[in-house]
């Protein structure tokens, strides 16, 4: 199976971590954090993934060469202009059967064999990964209606949401749906599929998943792996990549209780 990694956008966000390197080779332990993703997809039994790059693409293209030292078959799709979170997969060549995409600052504990054999039994165009999440808004929230006029009033309320974890599975057809060459988002995608009725599924997950925004998401980021690392690399593969390109052992982490 084959995985599209979205990691060419610039990380804005975390400035200034990111003036001197690519968000997904940002460090949570030892490793890039997009190290983590990609062990974590060879253990689901993906074996080819293609890495999306336009921002400092040469410094991803360094570490992780063609992933043999992975185990996996990495090649690199350029993108010469930005274009949003969905429109490089349509310069992606050999998308060919069901495939998963992701985005390269994503530390989770989601099993993604567990995902893939949801997205199958739903028998989706695609499938979404969803977590939940609280928002409290610390402030009185005011409701009006049309006129102006003052509806309601809530005192700092609490909202849920299930928001995206930036990791899907999709079919081949999805790229009928994709403009080639064009800026374009996975919310236009999703608006589209279900526009042609296509199905589109949600997988929801309760456990671990942090993105890598900002600045204290990627500082609790670094505290998490530190504190839960069996958890999202199982010890049976404790060879890391490092920055010179040689091989190098670590014992793996005692298993959280």
């Amino acid at each position: 199976m084959k995985a599209v990694i979205l990691a060419g956008g610039r990380g804005t966000r975390l400035k200034p971590y990111t003036t001197i390197l690519p968000k997904p080779l940002m460090p949570v332990g030892d490793m890039p954090i997009l190290e983590v993703l990609l062990r974590q997809m060879k253990q689901a039994g993906i074996s080819e993934a293609v890495l999306t790059v336009g921002h400092m693409a040469e410094m991803l293209r360094l570490f992780f060469q063609d992933g043999h030292k992975l185990g996996l078959d990495i090649t690199y799709s350029y993108e010469d202009t930005p274009l949003g979170t969905a429109g490089p997969l349509s310069l992606v060549d050999g998308l060919d059967n069901t495939f998963v995409v992701a985005n390269g600052d994503v530390l989770t504990t989601l099993p993604l064999a567990s995902l893939l054999e949801h997205h199958r039994l739903s028998g989706a165009t695609a499938t979404i990964a969803m977590h939940h999440r609280k928002v409290h808004i610390d402030l009185g929230v005011i409701q009006q209606d049309g006129d102006g006029h003052v509806v309601g009033y809530i005192e700092k309320p609490t909202y849920d949401f299930m928001v995206s974890m930036g990791i899907y599975v999709f079919e081949p057809r999805v790229l009928d749906f994709i403009p080639r060459d064009q800026y374009f988002d996975f919310p236009d995608l999703v608006k589209r599929l279900i526009a042609a009725g296509e199905i589109v599924a949600g997988f929801p997950f309760d456990g671990y998943w942090q993105d890598l925004g900002r600045a204290d998401d990627y500082e609790r980021a670094i505290e998490d792996f530190d504190r839960m690392r069996s958890l999202f690399l199982p010890p049976d593969n404790p060879t890391i990549l490092s920055t010179n390109g040689s091989d190098k052992r670590v014992q793996p982490a005692a298993s959280m209780r």
